[in-house]
């Protein structure tokens, strides 16, 4: 994979630990993850319903797997990340439902999950959107892997009420209408929903 790949939302080059995670930055960069992304807004707007078969994209140390394990019934629980690092970090967080084959964690791309037509019932990526080297390629690949009637969730730094952290992480209104259309380019519905800390975008095919 190319080092230097630049992110849609910008010409320079993708240098953050947070977009490929590896060696001490990238474990520091995945604690740091662990403790930030507040997961329980985009499990609610996921909703999901026993027996469906799950896709992360960008699973990172793997706390929303966490929890897609722990408070659904979810039957199949899938994951896509291109970090290495961050794949060792979330099959060892979740490693008694890698072992049971309820979930599992391979490395990937937004654009390139590796994954059959119409295979999840939900997909769903927690702020790295903005890391993306394609937009629209990877939202492509999201809508090719979910089933008809199933729903994509894109969730972004920002919201009605954002940390220090958060308001330095969120993307400009045109960056995020761009994100909009090109999901309503693609899903029957769409609608963005301005949380605390996140902006949630959910998209049924």
């Amino acid at each position: 994979m190319d080092t230097y790949l630049r992110s849609w939302t910008g010409h320079r080059p993708i240098t953050s630990p947070f977009a490929r995670p590896s060696g001490t930055r990238g474990r520091l960069a995945g604690r740091f993850m662990r403790w930030t992304n507040k997961q329980d807004d985009v499990l609610d707007a996921l909703d999901v319903q026993p027996g469906d078969r799950i896709l992360e994209v960008g699973y990172g140390p793997g706390e929303l797997v966490r929890l897609l394990v722990a408070r659904t019934g979810a039957a199949v629980i899938r994951g896509v990340d291109p970090s290495p690092e961050m794949r060792h970090a979330a099959a060892r967080a979740n490693r008694g439902a890698v072992r049971a084959g309820r979930v599992t964690l391979d490395l990937g791309t937004a654009d390139h999950t590796g994954l059959a037509d119409q295979s999840m019932d939900r997909v769903v990526s927690v702020n790295n959107v903005g890391l993306w080297p394609d937009l629209e390629a990877g939202l492509r690949e999201l809508h090719r892997v979910v089933r008809l009637g199933g729903t994509a969730v894109i969730a972004w730094h920002g919201g009605v009420s954002p940390g220090p952290i958060t308001r330095r992480l969120r993307l400009p209104d045109d960056k995020l209408d761009r994100i909009e259309s090109a999901l309503r380019g693609l899903f029957t519905d769409v609608a963005r929903r301005d949380m605390r800390s996140l902006v949630i975008y959910k998209a049924v095919r």
